[in-house]
């Protein structure tokens, strides 16, 4: 199908940007990667009047150390960057290993992790990494900036704790300490590469081998992802063994609220979440011992 009639802008910077999306309010969407909004718009399920295209914004792009604690990702950063990043790699593997696992190489090109995150798809990848990681995502709006922590953004289906008139510009995650362990694992919807359950791990090993920290988060199954603190708190202050990884993976499923649609049954979602919750922390501890998973 053919969009709807739009008038389209394409600022040169944030402000710009900014001042537009004040001026048009509820009438206008932000454009960056456009694999969200262009199939909306094309179905008519959006017909904005105003689409501002954000993707040619200049110093929203990068991966940097900050103060040796944080890694900073500008929002127009792409998946393929962030799989590529030696940086990343090195130091918080989980969003690198994340990114790899998003659709297929033209999408990796072409999308950006503040794109993927103002969609807040309830089967998107990034969503279970960031909170897995305790990261904190910024946002700019005509006053200045604000920080929202990763616990806090996704609030609904496709819905964020990002206000009207604010755009995405930074993703902040920590640095990756010693003694500690990621992963995510995801089952493939085979035509998108969406998750049909994905579930992102991070474990942290004391020398005796007792978990000092973990984190479990889940994408796929609700409409929005989520931290399974069940599992969590199975894990934690315990020696990690398997047969304790498969009790804790267990209390993965949070709720009752679990999709289901053309894809997947809310059962087989169910189980399917066990399953990758088992398979990602028995990597992600693994790692941790400085063993290759």
């Amino acid at each position: 199908m053919i969009p709807a009639a739009f008038e389209y802008h394409a600022p040169k910077n944030l402000e710009e940007a900014l001042r537009l999306l004040a001026r048009h309010g509820g009438e206008a969407k932000l454009l960056a990667g456009g694999h969200s909004l262009l199939p909306l718009m094309k179905l008519r399920l959006a017909a904005p009047r105003f689409v501002i295209d954000i993707g040619g914004l200049r110093g929203l792009s990068y991966v940097r150390e900050e103060k040796g604690a944080v890694i900073a990702i500008g929002a127009l950063t792409t998946h393929a960057e962030i799989e590529s990043s030696e940086l990343l790699g090195e130091k918080c593997p989980l969003l690198a290993e994340t990114a790899a696992e998003i659709g297929d190489v033209q999408v990796r090109n072409r999308g950006t992790i503040g794109g993927s995150l103002a969609h807040a798809d309830p089967a998107a990848d990034y969503p279970a990494a960031i909170l897995a990681l305790d990261a904190e995502v910024v946002v700019a709006n005509n006053d200045g900036s604000r920080s929202i922590p990763a616990k806090d953004f996704f609030v609904d289906m496709l819905t964020t704790a990002v206000r009207p008139g604010e755009i995405i510009t930074q993703v902040r995650v920590p640095i990756q300490t010693r003694g500690t362990g990621t992963a995510y694992c995801k089952m493939h919807q085979p035509a998108s590469g969406y998750a049909i359950v994905g579930v992102a791990a991070r474990v942290s090993l004391s020398r005796s081998g007792k978990v000092e920290a973990a984190a479990v988060a889940v994408t796929g199954l609700s409409p929005k992802a989520y931290r399974a603190s069940d599992t969590e708190k199975a894990l934690n202050g315990k020696k990690l063994t398997p047969a304790l990884i498969a009790n804790a993976a267990g209390r993965v499923v949070a709720d009752d609220d679990v999709l289901s649609d053309m894809h997947a049954s809310a059962e087989y979602r169910k189980e399917m979440a066990v399953v990758y919750a088992r398979r990602a922390l028995t990597r992600a501890a693994a790692r941790a011992q400085g063993k290759k998973a």
